[in-house]
């Protein structure tokens, strides 16, 4: 019992994301008119640049600072995407490659622009960010480009359609109905996320989160480790361009969209549970964050206008409303940070 008690203190960010999440899935499940595996597909298919862009926000803000710029280098990705994954088969894989080689190299140069020029991250990332969207108009002046249509469409449907599209099997069963979402998460998330977290350049970002000059001292690589959040942010802001490019099957270097992404992602990073001081919370939780999210959209768009709350499907109100349960949701993943009084209780 003390054991699970103290898991939920520790973990109390990622418990109410889960939660949160829970509760406004299951109202729109329960309003859903015609629920079904390809409703789930269609949602991951919204929702997982956004997780993606919020996971490039989490690592920076673990080292205590916020990255303006993950919006803006997903568009880029996007643009730089739509032009050399035009290709079919190893060409379009190599653009793929080369596509999440720039969201690095990009992170890479915010890291730099942080630790050797010694500007706040907020203002660093506010400059480069207009200097990837102007980037993304240089190459896509006007939306365009052409995807291959089946990598797009095997990569952003269920395990079945991958089988199908390629001539691997016809029928994978339960199994084939997962959507190709859960699984390139997953996979980043095991193969990227998890082994970061576990290496000395993870765990040398948690200690300057904490306490820069504690970290200092302890002996952590203090510019190496916030080069290497910064760098891993880039990676995960091309993962969002690529898959944007995928769902779209173009590019396109559209600047409000751009700073949508860059605001919400910083919503889903709180409701996550991470702390904007830097040194707790993590990715995971801004997984959730980013799902209670897009929960609040989708169940907008299936409540009946005849019912009581049919007021709020009205499209001028939307937003009035969406706001207003996001300000709940933020407050609610913060709820921690105003429980203290001193600020090293968040990291004991």
């Amino acid at each position: 019992m003390k054991t699970l008690r103290l898991f939920a203190s520790q973990n109390l960010g990622l418990l109410l994301a889960i939660g949160m999440f829970a509760g406004l899935y299951l109202i729109y499940f329960s309003m859903h008119p015609n629920y079904s595996m390809n409703v789930v597909t269609q949602n991951g298919n919204e929702t997982l640049a956004l997780i993606f862009v919020s996971m490039a926000q989490t690592v920076p803000v673990l080292v205590g600072g916020l990255d303006l710029s993950v919006g803006p280098l997903m568009t880029l990705v996007n643009c730089f995407g739509s032009i050399v994954m035009a290709g079919t088969g190893g060409s379009a894989l190599l653009g793929i490659i080369a596509s999440l080689g720039l969201g690095a190299a990009c992170g890479f140069f915010n890291g730099c622009i942080v630790v050797y020029g010694r500007i706040q991250p907020i203002i660093a990332t506010l400059a480069t960010g207009a200097i990837f969207i102007g980037l993304a108009l240089f190459l896509r002046p006007t939306p365009g480009g052409n995807i291959d249509g089946d990598m797009a469409w095997a990569l952003t449907n269920d395990i079945n359609e991958l089988g199908f599209t390629y001539g691997w099997f016809e029928d994978a069963g339960l199994f084939g109905l997962i959507p190709m979402q859960f699984l390139i998460l997953l996979a980043v998330v095991v193969f990227v996320w998890i082994p970061f977290r576990r290496s000395s350049l993870g765990r040398g970002c948690y200690a300057i989160g904490s306490a820069e000059g504690a970290a200092y001292m302890s002996g952590v690589r203090i510019d190496r480790s916030k080069l290497a959040a910064f760098t891993l942010g880039g990676f995960f802001a091309g993962c969002a361009g690529v898959y944007l490019t995928l769902q779209m099957g173009s590019g396109n270097a559209d600047a409000p969209q751009a700073a949508e992404y860059t605001l919400r992602s910083i919503a889903a990073v709180v409701i996550g549970g991470t702390s904007l001081y830097g040194g707790t919370g993590g990715v995971i939780g801004t997984i959730f964050g980013a799902l209670v999210l897009r929960a609040i959209t989708f169940i907008f768009r299936v409540v009946p206008e005849d019912s009581l709350f049919g007021f709020v499907a009205s499209p001028l109100l939307q937003p009035l409303f969406e706001g207003l349960i996001l300000l709940v949701a933020v407050s609610l993943g913060a709820a921690r940070v105003f429980q203290v009084r001193n600020r090293l209780s968040l990291f004991t």
